[in-house]
């Protein structure tokens, strides 16, 4: 029998705690220094590793510094720097239409909202939830990645399948003051301890708190 929304509420708050204690230095893996380059960075890390991405990003935020620089990049020229982060035609243009439109109707800055930052090319809600709340302090949402909607599932966190509708599910059970930070602690277990192919159970601090969990190695 599927728990009450508030036993979920309960139980979300024991794991994000345990979580929390377990990973204390929790953020994004992508290395920024503003949020232009969050956001570009964040554009090419889509079916890229994070560890790829902060190889290629030191050269070329070296070549382009600002929303202009990128703006009026050549286009053969940036594909060829972000090439190893795949489908690297698509991601070079989505940079340089979204930097000119930065360039042209916010002058040259990221803008701050949930609504502009989606009018942007190659930008959709879980990007823009990474630029507000890694870079702004932002919480208007939950980021939702491969690693987010995995564990929201085996932890029985969400019964949705879409990002969209695991998103609303996790802002309902998570208190608004972690949506930034929650993100951050599934994605770090998800790569340290709940493995998609080998989920070590037997290691894991939030094992008791999860229906997926196999009994016989639970701490």
């Amino acid at each position: 029998m599927r728990e009450s929304q508030k036993e979920t509420l309960a139980r979300a708050r024991k794991i994000v705690s345990r979580l929390r204690t377990c990973y204390p230095e929790a953020q994004t893996a992508l290395i920024h220094k503003n949020p232009l380059q969050l956001l570009v960075a964040t554009i090419l890390s889509a079916q890229c590793t994070d560890v790829r991405v902060n190889k290629v990003t030191p050269g070329l935020f070296r070549r382009y510094a600002t929303a202009s620089d990128f703006a009026g990049a050549d286009l053969a020229e940036l594909e060829s720097i972000v090439r190893s982060t795949g489908f690297y035609r698509a991601k070079s243009n989505n940079i340089i239409n979204c930097c000119r439109e930065i360039e042209q109707r916010h002058a040259g800055e990221v803008p701050r909202t949930m609504e502009e930052l989606v009018r942007l090319p190659g930008v959709g809600r879980k990007t823009a939830n990474v630029v507000l709340g890694s870079a702004f302090g932002m919480a208007e949402g939950v980021v939702v990645d491969t690693h987010v909607k995995r564990l929201s599932g085996l932890m029985k966190l969400s019964h949705s399948s879409t990002p969209e509708k695991i998103e609303l599910d996790l802002m309902g059970i998570v208190p608004r003051r972690d949506w930034i930070l929650v993100p951050h602690l599934l994605i770090l277990h998800g790569r340290n301890v709940c493995r998609a192919r080998k989920p070590l159970c037997g290691s894991c601090a939030v094992s008791r708190l999860c229906p997926s969990a196999r009994p016989s190695t639970l701490l």
